[in-house]
């Protein structure tokens, strides 16, 4: 996977990770991504998805009133995490298209309406397949050099870039994850 160390230490910027990437890697890099993803649920039960795993750290500025302090369950994270990759992947396409970027591309299940492992594996199955789509609309010879700054600290990012971002998005989510299937195996007696 990406190593995006540089990133959260402000040594880099996404566009210096992104630098040597092709159409092809992000392909790749989708893939292992969800794969990880899978694997860090593999075992995983019911019960694991809509608990709320204790986390005294939970501030989510972006929530609603009164949901900002909650613990995310885990069929809050996958939610919330492929939303923010497909909204990345859909912005990815626009540049790549030669456009530039206006405002945001995002829609994100409820997580409210995740209740099953079955959902969550398929939430993931079905983000693979929307990244997948939005880099096979990409043209032939993509406009990389369309860029925009999406933050200082991110940098100015082209196309591949701004796919990258939502990557960096999920890899900042599975620590989390593996939290929450830890203290889920904790509280439902598995091993």
């Amino acid at each position: 996977m990406l190593d995006f160390t540089g990133v959260n230490n402000g040594t880099q910027t996404i566009a210096d990770v992104a630098a040597s990437l092709t159409k092809t890697n992000l392909y790749q890099l989708t893939d292992e991504m969800i794969n990880t993803m899978q694997a860090i649920i593999a075992d995983a039960i019911d019960a694991d998805v809509s608990f709320e795993p204790q986390d005294p750290n939970a501030n989510d500025p972006f929530s609603k009133p009164g949901e900002g302090a909650l613990p995310w369950s885990l069929g809050h994270v996958i939610v919330h995490t492929t939303a923010s990759a497909e909204e990345a992947a859909t912005l990815a396409l626009t540049l790549a298209r030669g456009l530039s970027v206006e405002g945001r591309s995002r829609y994100e299940t409820p997580w409210q309406s995740i209740t099953t492992v079955a959902q969550v594996r398929q939430r993931l199955e079905e983000s693979r397949r929307m990244r997948k789509a939005l880099l096979d609309a990409w043209p032939d010879e993509p406009h990389l050099e369309v860029t925009y700054t999406l933050s200082q600290r991110l940098g100015t990012i082209n196309a591949i870039g701004r796919f990258v971002t939502g990557l960096f998005h999920d890899t900042a989510h599975l620590e989390q994850l593996k939290e929450i299937m830890r203290q889920g195996r904790e509280l439902h007696l598995r091993v």
